[in-house]
């Protein structure tokens, strides 16, 4: 008979996996574009990633604030704690695979009805001679109980491996954030310094202005000038003064902008205020295009949460199998204390297998599977348009410092050209042999032409910033 019995479970058994594995079957993707080959003509496998933020960026000043916002930055310290999150989903996922065991202990008390089957028969039940079963009745237990579920299918496993890869994700997305915050530390540091040199020029014009004012105001008394002269070289002096608190105010918002990154509350920003025209980019090698992969935090992120996707898939497409669950318990239990340590008599134990396997009604596994599915080709996507979005970021930066390069020459050039002119015009003017307005003009396009070479030198700058931080570096 035990045969017998034995035989109706295994081919049932049997029925539940025929049945079950009529699963969809997984169906594998892959990357529709490949990356270029190279970002230029070049193929130089040099590359500035490689270099540690401290080695590309050599002003003290600027080193010193990096630290302090590595230490400080909310951004970045919310991130660890992604990371601590993710690590914890990893002993979540590995507990899984472990057999839960665990003790109890209870008591209770239960009263029923004298006419129902229980309670007449436990009426007629007696325990002792003369001693009918206590009513009501109590219990006591104490026992240890386990309960395994056996990753037939790697159900688990996957699970587990999928945890891995979001744990490594969130670590490259910890780099990630070190990257743009190195990056956005120096972009901010290099535009309030820039900042100075055009205050500094401001008020350079402002007392050049002045003093063709003064100019103009003996001219008028000499009758040489008049009074229409004098209220227009006084107007571009309130003009330049305006221009100055503009500025004081872009480089207040500007400190606040960096001491937000650094994660204080304002304060002055230490720097050097001069020779800012003086300052020379860093040389810049790019690397070739399949280099990014290995270098950049954001590709990498991507590319494990791909991963992480792929197994999710795997765990979704194994709740089509049966599963195995193996439950057991042992311990002792009495309707009184004093027998509960009373041995044969008190003592329980179980051991029970599970063979489960969805049959009929299967839409939620279903629909769950297809949203795995899905998910993965939404990482898919996401993995190639961050190769991409990162492709083009360098190739746009490296463009830009070589027409940078180019625009800051010719600037410098007219720069020149209407330093001279300045001298000329105002030369020509005591003489009388040209109006004011030719000063006027010839002062504020000097004014402009230098403050727009401040502006191309502090582009200059970033773009190499930006450069560094599109290749990958930063993080190191």
């Amino acid at each position: 008979m035990k045969l017998k019995n034995f035989n109706y479970i295994l081919l049932l058994s049997l029925v539940l996996v025929v049945v079950s594995c009529k699963a969809p079957a997984i169906e594998p993707i892959k990357a529709s574009q490949a990356i270029p080959e190279s970002f230029v003509s070049s193929k130089d496998t040099n590359t500035i990633a490689s270099a540690p933020w401290k080695n590309f960026y050599k002003d003290k000043n600027l080193s010193d604030l990096i630290d302090v916002a590595l230490k400080n930055n909310q951004e970045l310290l919310i991130t660890l704690q992604e990371i601590e999150i993710a690590r914890n989903d990893i002993r979540v996922k590995k507990g899984a695979l472990l057999p839960m065991v665990g003790v109890k202990a209870g008591a209770g008390v239960e009263k029923v009805g004298r006419y129902t089957s229980q309670g007449a028969g436990d009426a007629s039940t007696e325990i002792m001679p003369g001693k009918e079963f206590p009513d009501p009745l109590q219990d006591y237990t104490l026992a240890a109980y386990a309960h395994w579920e056996v990753d037939i299918w790697k159900k688990l496993r996957n699970s587990k491996k999928a945890a891995v890869s979001r744990y490594l994700a969130t670590v490259e997305g910890k780099n990630f954030v070190i990257t743009n915050l190195v990056a956005e530390v120096a972009d901010s540091y290099y535009e309030l310094i820039s900042l100075d040199s055009q205050l500094e020029i401001v008020r350079q014009n402002i007392n050049l202005q002045t003093n063709a004012l003064e100019i103009v105001k003996v001219q008028k008394e000499a009758a040489r000038a008049t009074e229409l002269a004098v209220q227009k070289f006084q107007a571009e002096v309130y003009s330049s003064k305006s221009m100055e608190f503009e500025i004081l105010q872009r480089i207040k918002e500007t400190e606040n902008t960096i001491n937000f990154l650094l994660g204080r509350y304002p304060q002055e920003i230490p720097r050097d205020k001069t020779n800012f025209l003086s300052l020379m980019p860093n040389n810049v090698t790019f690397g070739i295009p399949s280099q990014l992969l290995a270098n950049r935090p954001d590709i990498k992120q991507a590319e494990l949460e791909l991963a992480a996707a792929k197994l999710d898939v795997k765990s979704a497409h194994a709740e089509f199998y049966p599963s195995l669950d193996i439950s057991a318990s042992y311990g002792l239990k009495a309707f009184k204390p004093s027998y509960l340590f009373t041995l044969p008599e008190s003592l329980l134990y179980s051991l029970a297998g599970d063979l489960a396997a969805p049959l009929i009604n299967r839409n939620a596994i279903k629909a769950e599977y297809k949203n795995a599915n899905a998910r993965q080709l939404q990482a898919l996507y996401n993995y190639e348009r961050t190769i991409l979005n990162a492709y083009l970021e360098v190739a746009t930066q490296l463009s830009k410092i070589s027409n940078l390069e180019n625009s800051y020459n010719l600037k410098s050039k007219q720069v020149d050209a209407l330093n001279k002119s300045i001298d000329v015009s105002n030369d020509l003017f005591k003489s009388a042999r040209v109006d004011y307005f030719e000063v006027l003009m010839t002062q504020r396009d000097a004014l402009e032409s230098k403050l727009e070479l401040i502006e191309t030198k502090k582009e200059q700058l970033n773009a190499t910033v930006r450069v560094y931080r599109n290749l990958g570096g930063g993080w190191k």
